[in-house]
């Protein structure tokens, strides 16, 4: 296919924070004495932004502490974690890499709050790839509405047709066709419940070095 952008996901296509993420979840339960949970556990909660990340855990919990007092202590212990164990998926920065060289603008559009990407992508070396950053609380609207991909295409210049998305989840899926965007769905992320391979995507690939081949 041809494209003149491509928009990432972070969390569970370029990066897998997984455990990073439980662990904030968990140092958030141990503060309200209340069980933790596996690492799995917290992955298949993954994609809908903290807040949702937080309501989550506290129902499984069953808990009925107040939202907005759990909240402080959550985002203070994922400041914490964030860079405890983050890593790049298989081929992320060979990929990179490569779409640069081609010279195609990059961009990431996640619903995990705007300020920790920066911190996190250059712990990990891959900040000078993206041109714009588009985070969870950037604009009064999260993915999977269309407005992120709508807002970080105007900044890339491009209409939503000529850029391309990859992602993970349902999540990722409905924002990219909530605003029109082709999307590229990884298969080895959070995807939850998602049906891959039922799933309204340009493609559903391996790893991250297959999207060589489609745009």
């Amino acid at each position: 296919m041809v494209t003149s952008a491509v928009v990432f996901d972070l969390d569970g296509t370029l990066v897998d924070s997984a455990g990073d993420i439980a662990e904030a979840v968990n140092r958030t339960l141990e503060d309200l004495s209340l069980p933790r949970v596996s690492e799995a556990t917290v992955r298949s909660w993954i994609g809908e932004g903290v807040r949702k990340l937080v309501t989550t855990a506290l129902r499984d919990a069953g808990s009925d502490h107040a939202l907005d007092d759990v909240m402080p202590g959550f985002m203070r212990h994922y400041n914490e974690c964030l860079l405890r164990s983050p890593r790049l998926y298989d081929g992320v920065i060979e990929t990179l890499q490569a779409l640069q060289s081609r010279g195609l603008p990059m961009a990431i559009c996640t619903n995990k709050p705007a300020a920790l990407v920066p911190p996190l992508l250059t712990h990990l070396g891959i900040a000078p790839f993206f041109a714009h950053i588009i985070g969870g609380d950037s604009l009064p609207q999260r993915k999977p509405a269309p407005e992120p991909l709508q807002h970080v295409a105007m900044l890339l210049e491009q209409s939503v047709q000529e850029c391309v998305m990859v992602g993970d989840s349902a999540t990722d899926l409905h924002a990219a066709n909530n605003a029109g965007m082709p999307i590229v769905l990884v298969r080895y992320g959070y995807t939850r419940d998602l049906d891959l391979d039922a799933a309204d995507a340009v493609a559903v690939i391996e790893d991250m070095p297959a999207l060589l081949q489609i745009i």
